[in-house]
């Protein structure tokens, strides 16, 4: 399509000395810089009468109807001192950027005074060579049961964020719903001129249903008429609907396989990171026998504090989560019914806030205040294998359940053969402004702050903590890929994922090899950091498909956890830093001359309303915790530890103005405050900024600091405290 155009595109670098490129090329003649192709979509109707091949604003070339190119993406585009309130709504949603659009920015169609503004949407569902991705209504029928519910179950899952903003008419538009995989994706935000109900979802979802799959069509009818009852509320219409789903997804083989890597890097001394599970974890699973978490918990934590004892607290937050969730799957594994979503998600956020709290009173103990207080982030997936029964007499363990729990910065992808999907959204002052309605989020990549932490485990009482958890349903093969930002800095997932996903998803290479090859890559190019990669394997069917070599390929997956022997010799023993290389006041919170069993957690645990995980396995978890305080105290060598509806009910696009008609929604709640952050370190560029000449989030950016790295951390008793780079 784009080879059709004899107008340039433009090289992303901004010393490039010859930066004209023609259409096609995927890196810069003059100097191999990576080409950047950015699609918008234009929301309006002006912008629908635009002919293909014009080019807008010497820059915008008009691929199809409302979908330009911008050649020129390093340079900023039009966007007004003052934010229209039209806007808003894609801003305070911002937070489900995995399924809604973003604003990029303004463009002026026409001579003035009769000319009209239009509204740009990035992060919108065109794929690489400016197509739409399918509607729902063409992807439909052609689909598995299991994801035509799991299509439904995510519009559901929508319609409290849009209702809020006043824009849930976006999922009554069939044309605006697309599907990429198991992804649905808006293509604008709808006002309406109506408040719509769960009635009017009903209506459109009844159309989907004459179609249907026929082992899901009866349930789907039911749960149809149930949202035309005025009677039946959102939470047991989700209930319904989430049985089914379960029951479709436990039908399907899922398999997991899981590695971990953790690495200091090449300018670092000291390792922050610590992640779960590495080698070490397995051998003692085997030895052992007693770590029943492998494989269905992952997660990786990134220090806070520098040589303060952010490597601490990143091990304290590891260990005390292995206690925590071994006690609530052993609390799962004894009912008869199964646990809804909110329940779990309601028991994972009491976990994390304890968790917080172990490492707050470590700082309290130790007499650590604002800046001088240790945290680390955290990024959790729980692949919950709750027993779903299939039928009377063939009940099945199904851990098709997914659940992330987010704070701080560290990152969790999917990795599929065609899509790289980022499932989390940072804890940062740019997304806090995006989401406040302050900016646009390239803008925010132009402040010195924007990638200093807002929330971290630790630098304050569980009370102020605000973790994300999301629920996914795992219904294809996939790699679910966690990491510190030693890798996701400057996006190196977004650049390399088909280098190595697709490899491992198609048999031709290991698991191991591609994780080894991430914190190689990170290392190389974010070479400043600690580097942390667990990933785990999703398979859809009983074997593994292996075309690789396993002579010359990593270990096979009997040892799929051995670590590669380019890795140093500490990390290759244990997966994390040996106690020889803690600094100082590192090990005096390790090793204090008083117990570290914090009266305060004791409180904190005593007041959870943990209804299913129990006041005793809470003191279990406090027992084990304790235990394993004390043996970090004692001299004896330590354990190795290493995601057609019916046209008369359905209101049609036109029906539905665009979101420039109406004004501004309420905005969200505020966000925490930015942390205050380890002191002593020098200050580097924000994880995911751009260099201040390239405003656009994806244009290349520059390597940061190798003495630094970013993000940082706030105190509680100052309002707006200053920002400080990461250590």
């Amino acid at each position: 399509m784009i080879s059709s155009f004899s107008e340039p595109i433009y090289c992303p670098n901004l010393s490039c000395p010859d930066p004209r490129n023609t259409f096609g090329r995927q890196h810069c003649a003059a100097c191999e810089t990576d080409l950047i192709y950015r699609y918008v979509w234009v929301v309006g109707q002006a912008a629908e009468e635009v002919p293909t091949g014009k080019v807008i604003a010497d820059r915008y070339f008009v691929i199809a109807p409302q979908i330009w190119l911008d050649s020129r993406p390093v340079l900023p585009p039009s966007v007004p001192e003052q934010l229209p309130d039209s806007i808003m709504p894609y801003l305070h949603l911002y937070p489900q950027r995995l399924h809604t659009p973003e604003v990029y920015g303004f463009c002026s169609l026409g001579e003035a005074p009769e000319a009209t503004e239009v509204l740009l949407l990035e992060n919108v569902p065109i794929n690489n060579f400016g197509r739409l991705y399918p509607s729902i209504l063409e992807s439909w029928s052609g689909t598995s049961g299991a994801r035509q519910v799991y299509w439904l179950w995510q519009m559901l899952q929508m319609w409290a964020p849009l209702s809020e903003q006043g824009v849930a008419s976006s999922l009554l538009v069939p044309q605006n719903l697309r599907v990429e995989g198991w992804r649905v994706r808006l293509l604008e935000l709808h006002r309406g001129n109506f408040v719509p109900t769960l009635r009017d979802l009903g209506d459109v979802w009844s159309g989907l249903v004459e179609s249907a799959q026929p082992e899901v069509q009866s349930r789907l009818g039911e749960i149809c008429q149930f949202m035309r009852r005025s009677s039946m509320n959102f939470e047991a219409i989700a209930l319904e609907l989430n049985d089914l789903l379960l029951e479709q997804a436990a039908k399907l083989p899922l398999h997991l396989e899981v590695v971990g890597m953790t690495d200091t890097g090449p300018q670092r001394s000291q390792n922050e990171d610590s992640c779960y599970p590495v080698a070490t974890d397995f051998q003692s699973s085997k030895t052992s026998g007693n770590d029943k978490l492998i494989p269905y918990l992952t997660m990786v934590c990134d220090g806070v504090g520098g040589h303060e004892g952010g490597e601490v607290a990143s091990q304290l937050a590891v260990q005390s989560l292995k206690a925590l969730i071994q006690n609530l799957l052993a609390e799962i594994a004894e009912q008869e019914e199964l646990m809804t979503p909110a329940m779990v998600i309601k028991q994972l956020e009491e976990i994390v806030r304890v968790v917080n709290n172990v490492i707050s009173a470590q700082n309290n103990e130790q007499g650590k205040e604002l800046r001088q207080r240790m945290g680390t982030t955290l990024v959790m997936a729980l692949q919950l294998p709750q027993k779903v029964k299939i039928s009377e007499e063939l009940p099945s363990n199904n851990s098709h359940e997914l659940y992330l729990v987010n704070v701080g910065d560290s990152r969790a992808y999917w990795i599929g053969k065609n899509y790289c999907h980022r499932l989390t959204v940072d804890d940062d002052v740019a997304s806090r402004e995006v989401q406040l309605g302050h900016c646009l989020y390239w803008e925010t990549q132009l402040r010195s702050d924007a990638g200093a932490l807002t929330q971290a485990l630790g630098t304050r009482d569980g009370d102020f903590l605000r973790p994300t958890i999301q629920r996914f349903i795992v219904e294809e093969e996939g790699l679910l890929l966690l990491c510190s930002d030693g890798l996701s800095d400057n996006d190196w997932v977004e650049q390399s994922w088909e280098n190595y996903g697709p490899e491992v998803l198609e048999g031709k290479m290991s698991l191991e090899a591609a994780v080894q090859s991430w914190i190689r890559l990170a290392n190389e190019k974010n070479g400043y950091d600690n580097t942390s990669v667990v990933v785990t394997h999703c398979r859809m069917s009983p074997e593994r498909l292996v075309l690789f070599d396993p002579a010359v390929a990593s270990a096979p997956a009997s040892a799929s956890v051995s670590l590669p022997p380019s890795l140093p010799a500490s990390l290759k023993k244990s997966g994390r830093i040996p106690e020889s290389q803690l600094s100082e006041s590192s090990k005096q919170l390790l090793y204090p001359e008083t117990s570290p069993a914090p009266e305060p957690v004791q409180k904190r645990r005593s007041k959870l309303p943990l209804s299913l995980l129990g006041l005793l396995g809470l003191i279990l978890a406090g027992g084990s915790l304790g235990l394993w305080v004390q043996s970090l105290q004692s001299p004896q060598p330590q354990t190795e530890q290493l995601p057609p509806p019916p046209e008369t009910s359905a209101p049609s696009p036109s029906e539905i103005p665009s979101p420039g008609a109406e004004s501004a929604s309420p905005s969200p709640e505020s966000t925490p405050s930015e942390i205050p952050s380890r002191g002593a370190e020098s200050l580097s560029p924000s994880p995911e900024s751009t260099p201040s000449e390239i405003p656009p989030p994806e244009a290349e950016t520059s390597s940061p600091s190798p003495e630094s790295s970013p993000s940082e951390i706030p105190s509680p008793e100052e309002a707006e405290p200053p920002s400080q780079s990461r250590e």
